[in-house]
């Protein structure tokens, strides 16, 4: 309804770089009401979803040749990202002791780096990091001058426990958030970043160099969305029930190493009992049950041969008869 008005009304020109002010004033009120934190609307860009926002964090704030560590398992794009701007990815081990998230202990064996990407909840795990856990990362950070670029597009989309944000905890560090996951507006394209004082006008440049600005008529639907918490929180009690409902029903298709969701919409499963291959694995579950999951070797290249991924984004129904399809083909 906001984007129909908005074309009845408005021109659909050009907007400032930055994002126009009430989306980014009603951005900046986001973060008072959900984590009680005091963000100036100055500090808040909107972007072309979150994969436009961090190719703009990255230049603003790292130099070719830099050192950015991550979480192994992890998002595929941040590493194809940074590659592509001549910076090095500096892979972080992790493992379900530590929720496959990365540690102090895991970086003070990193060598030198220059920033550091967390995401929770995680894309693949849905693991989080807690607030104590954030507060010693950019502890750690600010110490030894890396920059923490948090991607939290799944804020909103949790089960367990609290949810922090890196602006509770750290000054200089840079949040990426998106209108895609919890509003789930995937293809207006259209997220945020929070970045301190000082990566406001650099960011602004280089926005207004690629991409002029977001496009106006996703700006005023996501202005809009804020409003649609009830709708929004629908969706996350259905994830809640997949995701239940997939803990306790895939065990009996053999896959009973599944790493729980504290958020997300995602399991990470161990298959290494099942096989060596994980891309050969969902292939052959695609083909001979109509199953689709993602081989682990996406997002973790050194192990992820005994890993696969599963998303429980879709209907109720569809996870109950996956749940029966594996559960019949692993009796074959």
């Amino acid at each position: 309804a906001a984007a129909h008005a908005a074309l009845d009304t408005d021109r659909i020109g050009y907007v400032a770089a930055l994002g126009i002010p009430a989306l980014r004033e009603r951005i900046a009120r986001h973060y008072r009401e959900a984590y009680s934190a005091d963000v100036s609307p100055e500090r808040v860009i909107v972007t072309t979803g979150s994969s436009g926002g961090f190719p703009l964090a990255f230049l603003a704030s790292f130099d070719a040749g830099d050192r950015i560590a991550l979480a192994a398992p992890g998002y595929p794009a941040y590493r194809n990202i940074l590659l592509a701007l001549n910076l090095e990815v500096v892979d972080l081990p992790t493992s379900a002791a530590d929720r496959y998230q990365p540690t102090v202990a895991a970086l003070e064996k990193a060598g030198r780096i220059d920033g550091l990407i967390v995401a929770s909840p995680s894309n693949p795990t849905g693991t989080m990091v807690h607030r104590d856990e954030l507060t010693a990362l950019a502890n750690w950070c600010d110490r030894n001058g890396v920059r923490l670029v948090s991607d939290e597009i799944y804020h909103g989309i949790v089960y367990e426990g609290d949810t922090t944000s890196a602006v509770e905890v750290s000054e200089s560090a840079i949040v990426v958030n998106s209108f895609s996951k919890y509003f789930s507006m995937t293809g207006w394209r259209v997220g945020w970043l929070v970045v301190p004082p000082d990566l406001v006008r650099p960011i602004e440049r280089l926005t207004q160099n690629f991409f002029i600005s977001v496009a106006t008529l996703s700006q005023h639907a996501a202005l809009a969305a804020f409003e649609c918490r009830d709708e929004l929180d629908g969706h996350v009690k259905r994830y809640r029930t997949n995701r239940d409902l997939l803990m306790a029903g895939l065990p009996g298709a053999g896959l009973d190493r599944l790493t729980p969701a504290e958020g997300a919409f995602y399991l990470y499963a161990d298959v290494s009992h099942l096989t060596n291959d994980s891309r050969d694995f969902c292939s052959r579950m695609l083909r001979e049950a109509g199953v689709a999951t993602t081989p682990g070797v996406d997002f973790d290249r050194a192990r992820g041969a005994g890993t696969l991924r599963i998303s429980f984004a879709g209907s109720t129904a569809e996870m109950e008869e996956a749940v029966r399809r594996l559960k019949a083909w692993r009796r074959l």
